[in-house]
């Protein structure tokens, strides 16, 4: 059995698609981190699953993975990438999509560009939301302080589908992205891990961010992580609100645009890499893995 597949990528941050509405395919952790390695499978910051709704009123179900086979609950990227593809695979027809997430429903639109507006939802901020609870929470308004292996670290914190922690730099290219954000991204204070965002506010409509995600390491963008960011800007007086905010990754930049109390919109392009094909049985056999119901 042959599985088609789909390469795109969004700002850099490059996912494998999956059109599981006409492909059946049994997706395992042990699966997901074969066709995630880089070397030996397809490679991918997220693989991306289009599935039918599970209720009347979406257009598609939409699942995430990370390379460490864990299941997400969103992708800002990705779902820009998830629009384009279902577009270009005419699974719809439709400029305006409504996707159901592991977070909820979001809504999904393409312009002539080839650009996607996605409404991110509105963002969470209290502990319990995020989820956040280190056991001494010392808080000045609304930043915290954080014990990282004997070091205090002040920061935000933000959920948009996710779970985010917005540190904010003087200079976000001497940021100790790898070593921080790995200590925080696994720090007992956030129970569901967490996406660690290093922003540089360079006036207040334009910001640098350096994100290290969750299950995956640093990103060349990260929608979601923009989006905190920029929640966490303009709640925190240092972004206009309401204006569209440009938002500077490796990868490229992106438009984020927060009004408090509404929610956060995010516009940026994707792009096509190339299509193919993988055996699912042959990757397992290729790892030694015996299928689920081998004898």
């Amino acid at each position: 059995m042959l599985i088609e597949f789909t390469k795109m990528h969004g700002l850099g941050n490059d996912f494998m698609v999956i059109d599981l509405v006409t492909q059946r395919l049994d997706l395992t952790p042990e699966l997901v981190q074969l066709l995630g390695d880089r070397h030996l499978g397809v490679g991918f910051d997220q693989l991306l699953v289009v599935e039918p709704p599970m209720r009347p009123d979406v257009d598609f179900s939409y699942r995430i993975f990370n390379t460490d086979g864990t299941e997400a609950t969103q992708c800002g990227n990705g779902a820009r990438c998830f629009a384009r593809f279902v577009q270009a695979r005419k699974l719809s027809f439709k400029q305006r999509l409504r996707v159901e997430t592991a977070s909820g429903i979001i809504s999904l639109s393409t312009d002539r560009y080839g650009w996607v507006e996605v409404d991110m939802g509105k963002p969470k901020f209290e502990p319990d939301e995020i989820p956040f609870t280190p056991k001494a929470i010392t808080k000045i308004q609304n930043a915290y302080h954080l014990d990282v292996a004997g070091t205090p670290v002040q920061l935000f914190v933000a959920n948009m589908g996710n779970p985010h922690a917005v540190i904010k730099v003087d200079d976000v290219l001497a940021a100790d992205v790898k070593t921080l954000g790995k200590a925080i991204e696994s720090h007992p204070a956030f129970p569901e891990r967490v996406n660690v965002g290093f922003v540089q506010v360079m006036n207040q409509r334009h910001i640098r961010l350096r994100v290290y995600e969750r299950g995956v390491g640093e990103t060349q963008a990260c929608g979601t992580g923009a989006c905190a960011a920029v929640a966490v800007g303009v709640r925190e007086g240092w972004l206009d609100e309401g204006e569209d905010i440009r938002a500077q990754l490796y990868g490229g930049s992106m438009i984020v645009r927060w009004q408090q109390g509404y929610s956060v919109l995010m516009t940026g392009p994707t792009a096509f890499v190339y299509e193919g094909v993988f055996s699912p049985d042959g990757l397992m056999a290729q790892a030694g893995i015996k299928p689920v119901d081998a004898s």
